[in-house]
């Protein structure tokens, strides 16, 4: 492997564990502002715990995904879904942009992760 490429595989996987801690701690340590928000939002429990479910298995397949590509494909991919439709639901309640900036920084991430995968 050339020193470029193995310089980029390494900040990929920096990103993964940046992603997936930001999305643990946003869903674990601070789930109470989660349901706040979901609640503004005017959307049902159930799905916020849908959601909730996917972004942590994701998150736990990025930090797999450094050791099986799969994974990584699978956990980016979901992440990046998920980022779409959080970006589309802060245009449905007319969000300022920057509560939206947040989700637009994790698809831009997942989407370079998930790219990473095919080098």
């Amino acid at each position: 492997m050339t020193d470029t490429l193995t310089e980029t595989l390494f900040l990929v996987t920096i990103m993964q564990i940046i992603t997936a801690t930001s999305v643990l701690f946003v869903w674990v340590v601070r789930y109470k502002n989660i349901i706040q928000e979901f609640e503004q939002y005017k959307l049902p429990s159930w799905l916020r715990d849908v959601v909730g479910i996917f972004k942590i298995s994701f998150a736990i397949m990025l930090l797999i995904g450094i050791f099986d590509e799969r994974l990584k494909i699978i956990g980016a991919g979901g992440l990046s879904l998920l980022m779409v439709a959080a970006l589309l639901t802060h245009l449905r309640v007319k969000n300022p942009i920057y509560k939206t900036l947040p989700a637009l920084a994790l698809l831009s991430i997942s989407i370079i992760i998930l790219f990473s995968s095919y080098m």
